[in-house]
């Protein structure tokens, strides 16, 4: 009498693990990837960027009403 199943299955074979252990991988770097991406944009969400700029700012600005006319003011022209 012969078997009807002499091989073994597919998912037992070595190239079927070899993917699903390499499938499984990739999908776990995803997901720690995106976790990664999520905590730092929240973490930058959170500083307030806009107080720096407006700090910046106030340290370049002259008191000639708020413009950065830094040389504007050395220039001789001649009219």
């Amino acid at each position: 009498a012969f078997s009807a199943q002499t091989e073994a299955p597919f998912y037992e074979e070595w190239w079927f693990l070899l993917v699903m252990a390499l499938s499984s991988l990739i999908l776990i770097l995803l997901v720690v990837f995106a976790l990664v991406l999520h905590g730092q944009s929240k973490k930058y969400k959170n500083c307030s960027t806009g107080k720096t700029i407006s700090n910046v700012e106030e340290s370049v600005t002259l008191d000639n009403g708020g413009f950065t006319a830094l040389e504007l003011n050395s220039r001789h022209l001649n009219i």
